[in-house]
């Protein structure tokens, strides 16, 4: 058996990546010596355009939180599985900036529906599925749509920002599988 070594190819730069880095080098001395202003407006940019994106990811984590809450006002029985999801919604909430809307129990009125069952099953919250499994879909459908939009934002936000909602995303995507498969 005959071993062939491998080629080597030659160490260090090659030329065509010393003379492209040479340009980019230029490039970068030429924008640096443009105003500082644009700079800062940048910097002013990224930051509002950050905070937007944490303002709208702390809405939709409380309109999420919110949901939860009409369908345990709808559906007092799945309490002890949706009451643990729905308050994790809710410290999403708080870690984006924002709660001040949500509560971490659920509000007065999903307590004194699930103190009185029946006239829960039959008049549902409004908006909320009268089945319990339609009900459930439409939190995990909602879970999905949340978390796949916070992915899709996960390019345009700076890097704290993005692992939070690279986590939020991943937290919401096992509640569409504890929604989805929970019960099984």
């Amino acid at each position: 058996m005959s071993f062939t070594p491998p080629s080597r190819s030659p160490s260090g730069p090659r030329r065509r990546s010393l003379l492209a880095s040479a340009a980019g080098a230029g490039a970068a001395l030429l924008t640096g010596c443009s105003a500082s202003d644009s700079s800062s407006e940048t910097t002013k940019e990224a930051t509002s355009a950050a905070d937007r994106a944490r303002a709208r990811a702390a809405r939709d984590s409380e309109g999420l939180a919110a949901r939860y809450e009409a369908v345990l006002a709808a559906h007092p029985a799945l309490a002890a599985r949706l009451s643990p999801l729905r308050a994790e919604v809710v410290r999403h909430a708080e870690a984006f900036g924002g709660g001040k809307r949500v509560s971490a129990t659920p509000s007065a009125s999903a307590s004194s529906a699930s103190s009185s069952p029946a006239a829960s099953a039959s008049a549902p919250a409004a908006g909320v599925p009268a089945r319990e499994e339609d009900a459930l879909a439409e939190l995990a459908s909602a879970e999905r749509a949340l978390a796949d939009r916070r992915t899709k934002a996960l390019e345009e936000v700076p890097g704290e920002l993005a692992r939070l909602l690279a986590s939020v995303a991943a937290a919401g995507a096992v509640h569409v599988y504890l929604l989805a498969e929970g019960g099984k």
